[in-house]
């Protein structure tokens, strides 16, 4: 018997959606790692200005945004869909509030190596967030005109997608925010 060959050697679009996670999984690997060569010179400034409990609180919303994104593609369901785009707004708005809580107390993305360091990785994230947000709207908009008409693939490159990003996360949060207690 003749082993399956893997879906992304199979189908274009996710060949594609797999090209273009690993050219931004390089990109996001340089960024954490200028963060990491950098890090000693912020240190103090994120000790005594990163709130760990309330990120971690966002931060387990886009953990389980993955489940639900999991569960949606596997049923084919909106009910899912919205409730990944509703975890994913959570956690992106959480984002935009510790952004608001840290320019409030003059840390900015151009006022000190770690302000620049910190708000270049996090929101380079936020914007990936974002662009799957958008991808997931227009899933759940196609979903909802005409489920029986969107093909299994889309599910599955968007879910790809939304994996990838989560995945980001588990790593700038445990580098940025864990790494900052150790």
């Amino acid at each position: 018997m003749i082993a399956a060959r893997p879906l992304v050697m199979t189908n274009r679009t996710i060949a594609g959606v797999a090209i273009f996670i690993a050219s931004e999984s390089i990109f996001f690997l340089a960024i954490v790692l200028a963060y990491i060569a950098y890090r000693e010179a912020g240190l103090a400034t994120a000790k005594a200005n990163l709130d760990i409990v309330r990120t971690a609180v966002f931060s387990i919303a886009l953990f389980a945004s993955s489940g639900t994104m999991a569960v949606a593609a596997r049923r084919q369901d909106a009910r899912w869909l919205a409730a990944t785009i509703a975890l994913g707004a959570f956690f992106l708005l959480g984002q935009g509030s510790e952004y608001a809580r840290l320019l409030a107390e003059g840390i900015g993305p151009g006022s000190a190596l770690f302000g620049t360091t910190f708000f270049t990785l996090t929101g380079l994230h936020g914007l990936h967030v974002l662009a799957g947000l958008v991808a997931l709207g227009a899933l759940l908009g196609s979903v909802v005109a005409r489920a029986r008409g969107v093909f299994p693939i889309a599910w599955e490159a968007v879910s790809l997608y939304w994996h990838f990003v989560d995945a980001v996360w588990v790593v700038v949060f445990s580098v940025v925010y864990i790494g900052t207690i150790l």
